[in-house]
């Protein structure tokens, strides 16, 4: 089974609203920029992350093909929901060996629709949706068991929050936002406004390639040296909130210790300490420099770019190991894990 790694990455300067555009004109700049990178005009598997609902039509995810170019035919693949689990599908058809090369490319626009009332379609259909309960709602549910049940304070969810900002500002790709303010309200108590991602439209893409074709691509390939993903039960009122056993089972399973940089999916602040706590992160561990989903948090390319923003540690030559995660579903449900390792050789 063949060495796999990550060889390029690009991401759209995202903001609160991208008026005018699609959602295929947000996605072809990032296209041309992994090209460019690579020197390849085509790939031998493509495989994207989006969502239907955001776009409000079905099998949206045809038209952004047209950033790739899928004349003459492609060998093409698409998951609904975030493109790391693309990422995922592309890694396993790397490993069986037809194809050398895969792109792989997430795209979403959170200001086309009020994403947290979207995400309630996704919940249980007898049980749960009818209530209603929004992705803030159920978020705050999760934050407050896990307050209660480690002794963390609101205070250190705001400093989880100020420290991402300030990560965000140096970070040319992230919206730059204030301070948390110490006196905010509560969005849905105990979570404040800066405790929640910001609405953000944006894309991303990756390169991956596999054994000597990754060192002809990239000067310093990013090793997928493990990857796993789990999922806990879809309904929240069965799980223990304060925890994230399909984090910790992932992370076991991909190797997560060790690393040196983690960027975490953590759409809420609270997220961060779950998921620290359960990939066993200790204050060594150089967490979300990027400024993480707090920051900037594209739907369905989120998690993604956190694989990305790794992989781009190991490029850069700043990290030798380092860990990128993404979450999809409500309270953490479902996770991934992707450690990225230096040459090799």
């Amino acid at each position: 089974m063949t060495d796999i790694a990550v060889v390029a990455f690009a991401q759209t300067t995202h903001t609160a609203e991208n008026a005018g555009l699609s959602e295929t004109e947000m996605l072809l700049p990032v296209i041309q920029q992994v090209k460019a990178a690579t020197g390849l005009n085509r790939f031998g598997f493509t495989c994207s992350g989006s969502c239907d609902y955001l776009e409000g039509a079905p099998f949206a995810f045809v038209s952004a093909l047209d950033a790739v170019g899928a004349w003459p035919p492609i060998a093409e693949s698409h998951v609904e929901m975030d493109a790391a689990w693309a990422l995922y599908e592309a890694w396993v058809e790397l490993k069986h060996g037809v194809v050398d090369t895969a792109l792989v490319y997430g795209f979403g626009k959170s200001s086309q629709t009020d994403v947290a009332e979207l995400l309630v379609q996704q919940l249980d259909p007898y049980y749960l949706a009818p209530l209603g309960p929004d992705q803030v709602s159920l978020a705050a549910l999760q934050a407050r068991a896990h307050l209660d049940r480690s002794g963390a304070k609101e205070d250190d969810l705001r400093a989880v929050a100020a420290r991402s900002r300030a990560a965000g500002r140096d970070n040319p790709y992230a919206l730059h936002l204030d301070d948390p303010a110490a006196d905010a309200g509560y969005e849905v108590a105990p979570l404040r406004p800066h405790d929640v991602a910001p609405r953000t439209d944006g894309a991303a893409a990756i390169v991956l390639a596999s054994g000597d074709r990754a060192r002809e691509l990239c000067e310093r390939p990013a090793w997928i040296t493990g990857i796993d993903h789990r999922a806990d039960a879809h309904s929240p009122g069965v799980r223990d909130l304060s925890r994230s056993e399909s984090a910790r089972l992932a992370g076991e399973r991909a190797g997560a210790a060790g690393v040196e940089v983690a960027e975490l999916h953590a759409q809420f602040s609270h997220e961060e300490l779950i998921l620290r706590e359960a990939l066993g992160l200790g204050e060594d561990v150089l967490v979300n420099p990027s400024g993480g989903a707090l920051s900037a948090n594209p739907p369905m390319a989120a998690g993604l770019i956190r694989i990305g923003e790794a992989a781009a540690r190991i490029h850069s030559g700043a990290a030798r190991r380092a860990l990128g995660h993404a979450s999809f579903g409500p309270c953490l449900q479902q996770n991934l894990v992707c450690v990225l390792e230096g040459d090799r050789r």
